[in-house]
């Protein structure tokens, strides 16, 4: 933890201001912070001119270590993440998301929970553990009345986050910035050192670890005159040290680090969930404003991946197969198409190991993702039956455009072109990335491994008998298939008996059945009479044709298919279990 040997310890906890646009979440990490690091504030040229953060900022704030943290002299650093509330810029949000420890929910206390407030919650559900909620901008409330509608939006929030795994959090009013953007600096804010001690109170030892791969998610690139270039990011996993050699793998080009910093101090060890400045030379800031960097050949580039995922409940609508959605991967946001699958019926309720996943066993190919709402077609035949939901779902991504990325990563799915405007949730799913593909040629290389099947279920009928061990059937096959390769295929006859293909007969797609333990005798009577009538109607006595057609021929002998067929094997089999 400590940032160099004799300085005191200094614990770095992350803290993501989120909430909707202009619920002031930059005043508030403003009115928070103690050292602004380069990034904070809306310091850049773009977000200045439109008034709404553009990008992460970040910031920090030193404190005492509060007693829960273990005993000892040391310093709490809370790095504040201000995230952009602007709802094009959602995807920045996502990114900031993964390296966040625990959330301030900033919620504008005259206008309450908004659209991406609670995209903001649903975002803070996946990646965060603790939140706080804080009602801003009391001071437009007037004086008389502004402890009632104060316990009137707490007890609004807490009905919102009743069922939610923030249920019970704490909600703290404050005034970040009173009088708005225009008023003078000398206006103290209202609430914030109440708002300091809450969070003091809700910090937990994040699990850190410095083993492992380094991998950091940088947010921002420059260069300082006669240093190098400084990339400022969040260590994801493992550490790093003076002079190690990192990789910036979307460029394909390995550096050296020459000097580090953490909030304008020098340091020469970082880890895991430090906020850290990293020096490299003769490296060009406008190569890489945002993305990875790691121990070198430790990242891979993809251009499929399976995932494990649950969707998101505040989705409106089904998730399809062969939907695309834009997929958020560590920092990169690419279009891609998606496939469900789910374990074999068999299996719906077993517990499988959400963090691996096994190409020795068959799935079953969905053609949507499987919920209480599903309406996929079996269903809808029968109306009563409970839909059967397995314990785990997964999805095969193809990205327009290969991504970089660790394994096990969090992926989350959206429909980001919903109009930003409507009420609406734009975040669908989110998932584990257990499986990349990093072969271009992953449609003939890697995906045969993957066993997922289709079941098909053909159904004909039986034209006549032909003699007691075969019949001849139509209706299963049209004229041009090539009966051949079903031949050897088990069927079923509405009668009971077992039958397997034989070859075609005939041009038309008629076939002939073979049924080893012969026909049963009232089998036989049922299609002799049907028969019968058939060669009857055909010289002229339709009269009697039509009346025992009315009793008779609404019974035909049908013929069930059923075979099952992978997805992704070339050579198209058959299997029948």
């Amino acid at each position: 933890m400590a940032a160099g040997s004799a300085a005191p310890r200094v614990l770095n906890v992350n803290v993501g201001v989120l909430g909707h646009i202009d619920s002031g979440k930059t005043a508030l990490a403003r009115a928070l912070s103690t050292t602004g690091s380069t990034a904070a504030f809306d310091r850049a040229p773009q977000s200045r001119a439109r008034g709404i953060t553009l990008d992460l900022g970040f910031s920090c704030l030193r404190t005492a270590l509060p007693p829960q943290l273990g005993p000892g002299p040391g310093e709490l650093q809370f790095t504040l993440v201000d995230c952009p509330g602007h709802a094009s810029l959602i995807r920045t949000i996502i990114g900031g998301a993964q390296i966040i420890d625990l959330m301030m929910l900033v919620i504008d206390v005259t206008k309450g929970m908004q659209t991406q407030s609670a995209e903001c919650l649903v975002i803070g559900q996946i990646a965060c553990q603790k939140m706080v909620v804080v009602l801003n901008k009391i001071d437009l409330l007037p004086e008389g009345k502004r402890q009632s509608a104060i316990e009137k939006m707490t007890k609004k929030m807490q009905k919102t986050l009743e069922n939610t795994k923030f249920c019970g959090c704490p909600i703290v009013a404050v005034a970040a910035k009173p009088g708005g953007p225009e008023a003078p600096e000398s206006e103290n804010p209202l609430g914030v050192s109440e708002l300091i001690e809450v969070l003091k109170s809700q910090v937990y030892l994040p699990s850190r670890d410095p083993s492992g791969q380094f991998l950091m998610a940088v947010d921002h690139c420059f260069s300082i005159k006669g240093q190098g270039t400084v990339m400022t990011g969040t260590i994801l996993s493992g550490s790093v040290s003076l002079g190690d050699n990192v990789e910036i793998p979307a460029l394909k080009v390995t550096k050296k680090v020459k000097s580090m910093q953490m909030f304008h101090t020098p340091v020469t060890y970082a880890m895991q969930g430090d906020r850290v400045g990293i020096c490299v030379t003769q490296f060009d800031p406008k190569l890489l404003e945002r993305g990875l960097i790691c121990t070198p050949e430790s990242l891979h580039t993809i251009h499929a991946a399976i995932i494990s995922l649950k969707k998101i409940q505040y989705f409106r609508g089904a998730l399809q197969t062969k939907a695309k959605f834009h997929i958020t991967v560590g920092h990169e946001t690419v279009m891609g198409r998606v496939m469900f699958f789910s374990p074999a019926p068999a299996d719906f309720n077993e517990d499988i190991n959400e963090n691996a996943f096994d190409f020795d066993k068959d799935y079953l190919y969905q053609e949507e993702y499987l919920s209480k709402d599903s309406n996929s077609s079996e269903n809808k035949e029968n109306d009563q039956a409970e839909v059967q939901i397995p314990r785990q779902q997964w999805a095969l991504l193809e990205f327009e455009k290969p991504v970089t990325c660790p394994k096990l990563c969090l992926v989350i799915g959206s429909k980001l072109d919903t109009d930003i405007h409507a009420n609406t949730c734009r975040l669908a799913f989110h998932g584990v990335l257990l499986q990349g593909m990093e072969d271009k040629n992953y449609m003939e290389t890697f995906l045969p491994k993957l066993k997922v099947y289709k079941l098909k279920h053909k159904e004909g009928q039986v034209e006549r008998v032909m003699d007691d061990y075969s019949v001849i059937g139509r209706s299963l096959f049209k004229k041009e298939t090539n009966i051949q390769i079903f031949v050897g295929l088990k069927v079923k006859l509405s009668t009971g008996e077992d039958g397997i293909i034989d070859g075609g007969f005939g041009q038309s797609g008629k076939f002939k059945i073979r049924i080893p333990d012969g026909l049963k005798p009232d089998t036989k009577m049922l299609l002799t009479v049907a028969s019968k009538k058939k060669s009857k109607a055909g010289k002229g006595d339709t009269t009697k044709e039509d009346e025992s057609s009315k009793n008779d021929s609404a019974q035909p002998v049908t013929i069930s298919l059923l075979f099952k067929r992978y997805v992704f094997d070339t050579q198209k089999k058959m299997i029948q279990s």
